[in-house]
């Protein structure tokens, strides 16, 4: 593509050396080990490097301009822009002739949930014949492709990339996990979006964003930037997400799960067995989606109250895309649920809940729910969260012990999964003292174990017919499923235990 065609809209700076708007560029390329003859360079300044560092890299390995944030001394033509990070999405986006205009593209953000969600709304579009491709913490995958993810959402080059592959393959919809780190580097800049929610927000992410407030900045540029023709899904019971219902362009529609003053709602919920069903309601005649108000009965196939929170966002995508209800209740009642969310592992003698559990919101979401679900005697196995901070874990530690002391649960297991993390999730001293700290200063012993294998097997050992074992938090506790499952079926017939363990097929721990 030439360089003018690919400049468009592009806030250019200065310019050193000779800028030729006829060159064919063959590429645009944030990664040096990435550029082949004849790319475009761009240089980021990242968290852990400065791709300014790698620009002689990037030359040698053929690349003809070189987009930077401050000039080098090169012998290749630099571009200066403001943002490396805005540079590379309008670069990417014209280089893939912004695909994302050629498929209708949902937008996902919240605190908590944001993969459930898109899971149902996958399951959803599917079950209406639509053609779909997801972006999203676990992986992308259309078609018969499946990458893992390494970030809930791609970069901005490779998102426009995946999304052009997807219009070529026949592609119809695209649902999108969007983070608040994919929206303060700019990931999904130029992505247009037809449908947008934001779910719920509560404490996260506070060490990466500075403060609560500059994350819940961050998280409402979806909804702020949302185009005119656009739908916008708010949860009016949070004042922060209902207020942005004014500051923006798009087309609102609002969902409560406590009153019936939005346009949509739930009633008569019943999760005793754990698996909810409950009333959708749509509220009033909604014209502009040939709606008309009524009740319609839902039953999940996933269990936990956090289900019911994701599925509402869920329905009323389906419903801004044109699905009907039976549709949107056979694919809810079919769909068995995301890996560790709130999962049931195991459900015979006794049950195992596999439980994401990564901040004081949904810690009370989780243990509202097992709260309200029947059993004998309740164990919880902990994995501490390692480099989140000091105060993510002192939240998430006082949320859990309030919970414990309303349920009468005067124990908790805990572990620091040694073995199984990376350096980057690994538990400091500071996070296992306030951990520690808080369970001692609400009277709630801890046994703790440095490896994660030693914790599951010891909980497991206190495990007796009609309890329930939450194996609770996450990337330390990733593989906790699989240890437990596996000691628990060790001395099982084969069959018995290959029937088991089918529920950790397809798991990355």
């Amino acid at each position: 593509m030439k360089l003018k065609d690919l400049l468009k809209g592009v806030e250019i700076q200065e310019t050193k050396g000779t800028i030729d708007e006829n060159l064919d560029l063959t590429d645009v390329c944030f990664h040096s080990a990435k550029v082949k003859e004849g790319a475009i360079f761009v240089a980021i300044k990242g968290h852990e490097t400065d791709g300014h560092k790698y620009i002689q890299d990037a030359i040698s390995r053929g690349a003809a301009l070189i987009f930077v944030e401050e000039f080098q001394d090169i012998t290749r033509p630099q571009i200066k822009v403001a943002d490396g990070r805005i540079a590379l999405a309008d670069l990417s986006a014209n280089f893939f002739d912004h695909p994302s205009k050629k498929l209708k593209v949902v937008g996902i953000t919240a605190t908590n949930g944001k993969t459930t969600t898109s899971y149902m709304v996958e399951a959803i579009f599917k079950e209406a014949s639509l053609k779909v491709g997801v972006s999203g913490t676990v992986d992308v995958r259309y078609g018969d492709v499946s990458i893992p993810s390494i970030l809930t959402t791609p970069e901005s080059r490779d998102l426009q990339e995946h999304t052009k592959n997807m219009v070529e393959i026949g592609i119809t919809d695209l649902v999108m996990e969007v983070s608040s780190h994919a929206q303060e580097m700019y990931r999904a800049r130029k992505m247009d979006f037809d449908i947008v929610t934001f779910n719920n927000l509560s404490r996260e992410h506070i060490d990466q964003h500075g403060s609560f407030e500059n994350y819940a900045k961050i998280k409402s540029r979806l909804i702020k930037e949302a185009k005119e023709e656009a739908y916008v899904i708010l949860n009016f019971d949070e004042d922060y997400i209902k207020n942005l219902a004014s500051e923006t362009k798009g087309q609102v529609l609002s969902y409560s799960f406590v009153n019936q003053d939005q346009d949509f709602g739930i009633a008569n919920l019943d999760f005793s067995t754990g698996y909810p069903s409950f009333d959708f309601l749509v509220n009033k005649d909604i014209d502009q989606l040939n709606l008309k108000k009524g009740s319609h009965k839902i039953q999940l196939g996933l269990a936990g109250y956090s289900s019911v929170m994701n599925s509402v966002a869920a329905i009323v995508v389906a419903l801004v895309r044109g699905i009907d209800f039976p549709t949107i209740e056979r694919a809810l009642r079919n769909f068995k649920g995301v890996e560790r969310r709130f999962q049931v592992i195991y459900d015979q003698d006794f049950m195992i809940v596999d439980d994401h559990y990564a901040n004081a919101r949904n810690i009370s979401v989780t243990m509202e729910t097992i709260s309200m679900m029947t059993y004998k005697n309740f164990h919880i196995l902990y994995g501490i969260r390692g480099n989140r901070g000091v105060n993510l874990n002192r939240e998430a530690a006082e949320e859990s012990a309030k919970w414990l002391k309303k349920m009468g649960i005067d124990t908790i297991y805990s572990s620091s999964s040694s073995e199984t993390v990376s350096w980057k999730d690994e538990v400091s001293p500071e996070e296992k003292a306030v951990f520690d700290q808080v369970m001692k200063d609400n009277g709630i012993k801890v046994v703790h174990f440095d490896r994660l294998d030693q914790a599951c097997y010891n909980v497991l050992d206190q495990v007796e017919d009609g309890d329930l074992l939450l194996l609770a938090g996450c990337q330390g506790m990733d593989p906790g499923g699989r240890i437990v499952l596996e000691k628990l079926t060790e001395n099982m017939d084969q069959e018995k235990r290959s029937d088991i363990l089918k529920v950790l097929d397809g798991r990355a721990f």
